[in-house]
């Protein structure tokens, strides 16, 4: 293990009541092992920050050690693994660290190649699993076709900007996302394309689904819930299609999550509505892939990211992500 290595990580101090802060992390030295056969060494180059990290929190992390279950891009430094060579790009979920220790056969870990003509963090946000997120809930999950009405929440965030990015070149008449500012209004029509947007702190999102879909909602994509998943039932045409890909406005709520008063929707207008969960997907990550590249490489598709330098300042781009400051997916920068 080469001496000179200075290793960092995360550590979480206690549990959040409500919203986290920066008060319950705390940057620590990390003691990287032995490499044994079949090691690799890995210098952390991008990680990756999402909402999913939230509920990690209330008891999926440890406290007082290293936070583990975070997707991230690593070179490989030193190795005692012929599967994975100096200079090796890996993809793993070892969590908020400057290095990691891996081996080839360790569940979600993952040798590949940069796909050519993108940026390498494009491998955490549309070539990642944010946007494997993205196009399992557009295509696979909803079947987003020529003439659909989509609708997208969090549409500025990590799969909303690709999601309705991807159900455009799909053929939908009409894309249409919630945001949670003007700023975000204007990103998302001007940059990514949708027809409509607005800001759901500016009224209630039942009347603004009425005013941009007056003949319904035929697809939705949802990673909000409670009652912006109401309005959604609410407005949506008969035999709508409704993919459930998260609840962020729950995640600080420490009792039951908000269930939609108007269930009856469902059985009223005929809807499909499904939960999903991208691992069950991996089937098509492939194709996904190879179909996402082509578009970034030919201009179709863009990749919204919002980009911050330096392991110690993972903390607040989490924190910025989840009071919803960003835009895009975020992820941070350890070594270009």
């Amino acid at each position: 293990m080469p001496a000179e290595i200075a290793a960092l990580t995360f550590h979480q101090l206690g549990r959040p009541a409500g919203a986290p802060t920066a008060e319950l992390f705390a940057l620590r030295e990390l003691a990287l092992p032995a490499l044994e056969p079949g090691d690799a060494l890995l210098e952390n180059l991008y990680l990756s920050v999402d909402p999913y990290m939230r509920q990690l929190m209330d008891g999926g992390w440890p406290l007082n050690e290293p936070l583990k279950r975070g997707r991230a891009i690593g070179r490989v430094i030193e190795s005692r693994d012929e599967a994975l060579p100096e200079g090796t790009l890996v993809f793993h979920t070892g969590g908020w660290s400057t290095h990691a220790v891996v081996s080839a056969g360790q569940a979600g870990v993952r040798r590949f190649t940069a796909a050519e003509g993108v940026p390498l963090s494009t491998h955490l946000s549309v070539l990642g699993g944010t946007g494997l997120t993205a196009y399992v809930g557009i295509r696979e999950v909803l079947g987003v076709a020529e003439g659909d009405v989509v609708f997208i929440t969090s549409a500025a965030g990590a799969v909303g900007s690709a999601a309705g990015q991807i159900a455009r070149l799909l053929g939908a008449a009409t894309v249409i996302g919630s945001v949670g500012s003007e700023r975000k209004v204007e990103h998302v029509v001007a940059k990514l394309g949708y027809d409509a947007a607005f800001d759901y702190h500016q009224g209630p999102v039942s009347e603004a689904l009425a005013r941009y879909a007056p003949d319904g909602l035929t697809a939705s994509l949802d990673g909000v819930g409670g009652e912006t998943l109401e309005a959604i039932l609410a407005n949506s045409a008969d035999h709508g299609r409704v993919a459930l890909v998260g609840a962020i406005s729950q995640y600080n709520s420490s009792g039951d999550w908000y269930a939609p008063r108007n269930f009856g929707e469902i059985h009223h207008r005929a809807l499909h509505v499904s939960g999903y969960h991208v691992k069950d997907y991996m089937n098509v990550r492939v194709q996904a892939e190879d179909w996402l590249a082509e578009h970034l490489r030919t201009g179709g598709l863009t990749a919204d990211e919002q980009i911050t330098d330096g392991f110690e300042n993972t903390v607040a781009a989490f924190l910025g992500m989840l009071d919803g400051t960003n835009l895009g997916k975020s992820i941070v920068r350890i070594k270009a």
